[in-house]
């Protein structure tokens, strides 16, 4: 994997999360707002899965807190740049808490997608990989093609350590793929999956 704030390789995102989610089918997921969240719909609604709408910069924190409650189970958190920047601030405490079980994975076009493809700090100078290794996490890292997905597969699985990928892709907008937009279905679905009582 390389650790570059620039690069010419892209990945197609939809390509790439399907193929996470294929590998990793057990793992809860939390989406950041937007594309992100059209992506993992788009790759095969599942209960597990737990849209964000509306909440931008609360992805991470969602995971966190989703990971220590859950220890023995995966969470990926999948987000964007914009939402990741909106809310970096959970980095530190991600950092400081280092579940074994959290995988954080930033889609990153470096632009603002949801408001018109304005660039965002990560095509501007902001290296994510550095920011989050700042933070403490040591397990950061970028991907820049699609044969990485096994690899970032595999760390999930094994649940052994925190970790940050951003995932360089391609600065396209593919068709929307609308998840549920029910806030209260989404959470009583993800709870009931999870074995407890919705409410």
């Amino acid at each position: 994997m390389t650790d570059r704030l620039e690069t010419d390789k892209r990945v197609d995102r939809r390509a790439f999360v399907s193929e996470l989610l294929a590998l990793t089918p057990d793992a809860l997921v939390v989406t950041g707002l937007g594309s992100a969240s059209y992506d993992v719909f788009a790759a095969g609604d599942r209960d597990k899965n737990y849209y964000l709408w509306g909440a931008m910069g609360g992805a991470a924190a969602l995971g966190l807190g989703l990971a220590l409650a859950q220890p023995g189970r995966s969470v990926v958190v999948i987000t964007g740049d914009g939402e990741q920047l909106m809310g970096i601030g959970a980095l530190g405490a991600i950092a400081v808490k280092q579940p074994d079980n959290l995988t954080i994975v930033v889609l990153d076009n470096g632009h603002f997608g949801e408001t018109g493809m304005q660039r965002s700090h990560s095509s501007l100078g902001a290296n994510l990989v550095e920011i989050a290794r700042g933070f403490g996490i040591g397990k950061a890292r970028s991907v820049d093609s699609l044969e990485q997905v096994h690899e970032s597969a595999r760390g999930i699985l094994a649940r052994d350590g925190t970790a940050f990928l951003q995932v360089f892709v391609e600065a396209n907008e593919p068709p929307r793929a609308l998840p549920p937009r029910d806030g209260p279905f989404i959470k009583n679905r993800f709870r009931t999956a999870l074995g407890l009582q919705p409410f």
